[in-house]
């Protein structure tokens, strides 16, 4: 690999800093992939635009290839690859049915003696390895147990339980007997956990004890007794004493233990079936971030989301037998759905639970030179911060095995780019993608053939109609507009739980642009397919990486004595990081001092979870409504971001329009220019 070398001046956005060398290109899962098109199917494409556009054109032969080219295992043959006349309605691979985790795990039977499948630690647990045989004789047992304690297909199976190999374990268990997944990390509060799970109506729960964090243990066995209390469906509880706690909680249905399941007789891979689901079949259930109300159940599919993790785990991030992957993520992300997916590709997954800096700022490179971390992933907000201490990870570690970087969650400057070249070494393969949660992948993506620019996403995905529109619905390029989605891909949602008549998932995506996928991006498309994310043009707030509904916080902040009501916004600096002021008017006779600030941020940690306390709290004589009593928040985030008030709101638009006086002054105070003017 060669790369531009950038010196120690700031770096323009779209700046050349690396292009692959005729070596790392030829030896790419890209390139096998060409190869086999112009073998297999007479097909060639002069570069990458051509190969993306021959995707997108012909959705039916792009995807019929990737079933092929990666030989999914699948009882019945692809009837159609789509049905159904619109993006929300098509359906993919009719006449097939497989299952998620018999994939994720076809490698044991290809893997060497030892092989290593999982690489774990935690600040409780010492580095150590899983290997394939060890990881499928566990999922094949638990799996075994759950059929006898009488799981069936269908049935939802949740978890509380921290980024540990029991979760995997679990995970995979649940998915191979096509039972229905869902989770929830161990830091979110009851009320949370339950405004989620109850909506699925769970059979069963694995749940931990605790969790730690920063070198702190946090007991959450009352928090599993609310959860349990509150969801009436459930039947058992499976329990993971991870702190070593006893079971010294009142529940209503019988507690088992984990780990006396996994100790049951071995099953061998020749006695066990996995069940294999046809495409309407849900595989598991992510949650959105609950900015309009309770979040989104969304249910994603086997075949879909098969078909695009191989893709994207292969040909975009170049896994394979041999690599391993990190992405620093918990378990209520999708970040750790798309860890667990790289053993799709025989690559190992990297799992790590607890603070990005317990023991120090560099803590997570330590990790990766001690782990043989092939592809290392985490959030630009983690980065500046590693950035700003100095930290210098190429001179501290031995990081040869670290061939890519993957920043996500959140748009990534430059300047993070430059760091990772300046700081570890130039011939990097340094990345950043996005997509979101309900399509558990990436929309704009990477690309081992493809040179690397300053701050910009590489590519489109394959097969991923993406552009950018303008308000009024033409596509526009250079110029910074809303992303859309124009066709059908298969790991869209299958359903939102409980959304009958698919009238939430409809008003979700497709109604600014009928039809078309509004994902809710600004974003930007160069002529030459670069792709830049410039923050959400919604309300989502975006915390360390993990997107945070406004809605979770207003239920707990609204709640307590004396505010009236509450308005919170994220606002995306220009070092990458993340400026979350909250403002709450309050009872006549109340004053926002230190207590009542204290008491917010506690009823946010203890409810919600740490992501969801602000930055600043901040006393608004009211809340600004427009005149259909929504909740001024775009228009509040951009008057903060600095853009002008004439091009953000409307006062005719307002329910009081003199509050717009009073953000106007307050996004003019100096700390708050500050703020926003940060450099990186």
């Amino acid at each position: 690999m060669t790369q531009k070398s950038v010196g120690s001046a700031s770096v323009g956005e779209g700046e050349l800093l690396w292009i692959p060398s005729k070596a790392f290109k030829d030896a790419a899962q890209i390139t096998r992939y060409l190869d086999w098109l112009d073998r297999e199917k007479g097909l060639t494409f002069a570069d990458y635009d051509s190969l993306w556009q021959w995707s997108v054109a012909e959705l039916d032969a792009f995807w019929r290839t990737i079933w092929e080219f990666f030989n999914i295992v699948s009882d019945g043959e692809i009837d159609k690859v789509r049905t159904g006349s619109t993006l929300e309605a098509t359906r993919w691979f009719d006449g097939t049915r497989v299952n998620y985790a018999e994939h994720l795990l076809r490698h044991e039977g290809q893997a060497a003696p030892g092989e290593t499948a999982l690489v774990h630690s935690t600040e409780l647990r010492p580095l150590a390895t899983m290997s394939w045989e060890e990881l499928g004789g566990k999922v094949r047992i638990l799996a075994t147990r759950l059929r006898e304690l009488g799981v069936v297909p269908g049935d939802r199976l949740v978890s509380y339980m921290p980024n540990i190999p029991e979760t995997a374990i679990a995970m995979l268990a649940t998915v191979a007997i096509g039972a229905v997944w869902s989770a929830a990390a161990p830091e979110f509060g009851a009320k949370t956990v339950v405004e989620r799970f109850a909506q699925i109506a769970p059979k069963f729960a694995f749940v931990a004890d605790g969790y730690s964090f920063n070198g702190r243990s946090f007991d959450r066995r009352s928090e599993v007794a609310t959860i349990a209390a509150h969801l009436p469906s459930l039947e058992k509880l499976i329990w993971l004493p991870y702190l070593g706690l006893d079971r010294e909680i009142e529940a209503d249905v019988p507690i088992i233990n984990l780990q006396d399941l996994l100790a049951s007789p071995a099953v061998a891979r020749s006695d066990f079936e996995y069940t294999r689901v046809a495409p309407e079949h849900p595989l598991w259930v992510l949650f959105s971030s609950g900015t309009t109300g309770v979040p989104k159940a969304i249910a994603h599919g086997h075949q879909g989301i098969l078909a695009e993790h191989l893709k994207v785990m292969s040909l975009h991030c170049n896994l394979s037998p041999g690599k391993r992957m990190f992405f620093y993520t918990t378990t209520g992300w999708m970040m750790w759905n798309s860890v667990m997916a790289a053993l799709v590709t025989g690559a190992s997954a990297v799992l790590y639970d607890g603070s990005p800096v317990h023991g120090g700022v560099d803590m997570l490179w330590r990790m990766a030179a001690e782990t043989g971390t092939t592809s290392f992933g985490a959030s630009p907000t983690l980065v500046q911060n590693m950035k700003k201490a100095g930290v210098r990870p190429g001179e501290l570690y031995d990081l040869s095995a670290l061939e890519s970087v993957i920043v996500g969650g959140a748009p990534s400057t430059p300047e993070t780019f430059q760091w990772f070249f300046e700081t570890i070494r130039d011939d990097l393969w340094v990345t950043s993608q996005s997509g979101g949660t309900e399509v558990c992948s990436g929309f704009v993506t990477a690309l081992p053939s493809l040179p690397v620019y300053a701050g910009e996403i590489q590519c489109r995905g394959l097969g991923i109609d993406a552009h950018v529109w303008s308000e009024d619905g033409d596509e526009i390029v250079d110029e910074v507009g809303e992303l859309v989605i124009t066709s059908p891909m298969p790991s869209a949602p299958l359903f939102f739980w409980g959304d009958a008549d698919g009238s939430r998932y409809h008003e979700s995506y497709f109604t600014t642009f009928p039809g078309v996928w509004r994902h809710g991006d600004l974003a930007k498309i160069n002529a030459r397919g670069g792709v830049y994310i410039y923050g959400r043009s919604d309300s989502t707030l975006n915390r360390f990486g993990v997107r945070i509904g406004t809605a979770e916080i207003y239920r707990v902040v609204e709640q307590i004595p004396g505010i009236l009501d509450s308005l919170v916004v994220c606002c995306e600096t220009p070092d990458g990081g993340f400026y979350m002021p909250m403002f709450v008017s309050l009872e006549a006779g109340r004053v926002l001092d230190d207590g009542l600030k204290a008491t917010i941020a506690g009823h946010l940690r203890d409810d919600a979870s740490p992501r969801h306390v602000p930055d600043e709290v901040h006393h608004m004589p009211a809340i600004p409504y427009t005149l259909t009593g929504k909740k001024m928040e775009v228009p509040i985030r951009k008057l903060l971001m600095g853009m002008p008030a004439e091009k953000v709101v409307s006062r005719d638009a307002m329910a009081n329009p003199a509050l717009l006086d009073w953000m106007l002054e307050f996004a003019q105070r100096p700390e708050v220019v500050a703020r926003r003017s940060a450099a990186a």
